[in-house]
């Protein structure tokens, strides 16, 4: 794990009120990350909503692409493969400077998969980490073909550019699934295997509760949280 620093700088929480077109966020996250190299801005964690759309990592394979023509498809320079983004998900993009937060980004990834577990812990549903598969996973009980059926209700995809982590998480709230059907979400087709959301599991949660959730769970995981930010 990171070692926890004493001394963070100060972080800022965002959330948008509208949904965020993917160019727009690009851009905002590449201008901040910028200001947080040099000092010049805190920390920032953004919560948003995109609408439908799909997103290649630099791992992705474009044969995991099976509906071109459903959604916009944007490359981005995030770790990972293909993922869905749209209304009913909360995405939450992570600014951090991780030279002040130990500097180990294998031990980054390993808070942000904590800070979704505590997260979805708050909200009753048990989220679990699975070796080879990124992303958290609910356990759905035996499969018919054999072993468990397990779903993915939250991805990790993320990058560091200057010690500075941008990209993020997404937790499946209400989103529609059947939007996965057009990837192969982060290139497992194994049928054992599929997707989830708060919903789906039958959990009531609103997306203030669910950003309440995100918000307490987030200075346990990740380190101090001194926040300066409002909505935007």
């Amino acid at each position: 794990m990171a070692q926890k620093v004493n001394n963070l700088p100060q972080l800022e929480w965002r959330i948008a009120e509208a949904p965020v077109a993917y160019p727009d966020a690009l851009a905002t996250m590449d201008a901040r990350v910028a200001q947080i190299h040099t000092g010049a801005a805190p920390e920032l964690v953004w919560l948003l909503e995109h609408p439908p759309l799909y997103t290649a990592g630099t791992s992705a394979r474009m044969e995991d692409l099976h509906d071109e023509a459903r959604f916009p498809v944007f490359a981005t320079g995030r770790g990972g493969q293909l993922t869905y983004h749209g209304p009913g998900q909360r995405v939450a993009y992570v600014m951090l400077d991780l030279k002040r937060r130990g500097g180990d980004v294998r031990a980054f990834v390993h808070d942000l998969e904590a800070w979704l577990i505590a997260t979805l812990a708050r909200l009753g549903v048990s989220g679990e980490r699975r070796p080879g598969r990124v992303g958290i996973w609910v356990d759905r009980g035996a499969h018919p073909l054999g072993g468990r059926r397990e779903d993915k209700i939250a991805a990790i995809g993320v990058r560091v550019r200057r010690w500075v982590s941008l990209h993020g998480v997404s937790l499946n709230l209400d989103c529609d699934l059947s939007h996965f059907a057009g990837i192969v979400p982060c290139g497992i087709a194994d049928p054992r295997y599929g997707v989830t959301s708060l919903r789906d599991l039958g959990r009531d949660v609103t997306l203030p509760e669910l950003d309440a959730a995100l918000r307490s769970s987030f200075a346990a995981t990740l380190g101090v949280e001194r926040a300066v930010g409002q909505n935007a």
